[in-house]
């Protein structure tokens, strides 16, 4: 059974500005996206911070966020990268297998990825990371590079929204002629 000794919250700066962006969306009533907590079961508990220091996750979780944009149903995932390249390892198939079939049943489905070191945010489709996943799975490289993504995914920086993803949604929906 997997376990989580804390050392961290990895990634949790990232996750702290969708949060942010995501309450933003729903004070504004463009979207109602709720981050979607991983059931463990504690092991050991600091007695004087009353922090969980060693638990153990109780089932695979799915992804971190799930919601609706506009009647739209949503789900994605937050990433971060310190480096130019991005692992695979946190990608897991299950995740991969559930965004899949969220988006057969009509959702939008995605991966928010973090570039922390060149302060870049990216949009990242499930079905662009299954290409990446697809080709780990079958021999290819166990990461993929900044250079292999496209373009005009990247967020535009826009005053007031730390994470402004609803416009790459709808890029994106306009794209796949899903509107």
């Amino acid at each position: 059974m997997p376990t989580w000794n804390s050392r961290g919250l990895r990634g949790s700066a990232f996750e702290e500005m969708v949060n942010r962006t995501n309450e933003l969306y729903r004070e504004k009533g463009l979207a109602l996206v709720q981050k979607i907590p991983t059931p463990i079961t504690p092991i050991e508990i600091d007695k004087a911070s009353r922090h969980i220091t060693l638990a153990y996750f109780d089932q695979k979780s799915t992804v971190d966020y799930i919601g609706a944009c506009q009647g739209i149903p949503i789900c994605f995932d937050a990433k971060e990268s310190a480096v130019e390249t991005f692992s695979l390892q946190n990608i897991h198939d299950h995740q991969v297998e559930f965004m899949m079939d969220f988006k057969r049943q009509g959702g939008v489905a995605f991966f928010l990825l973090y570039f922390t070191k060149m302060d870049l945010m990216y949009f990242c489709p499930i079905e662009e990371m299954k290409v990446f996943t697809d080709r780990a799975k079958n021999g290819g490289r166990k990461s993929f590079r900044r250079e292999e993504l496209r373009d005009d995914r990247y967020l535009d920086k826009k005053p007031g929204v730390m994470v402004p993803y609803l416009d790459m949604i709808d890029k994106y929906l306009v794209e796949t002629k899903n509107v």
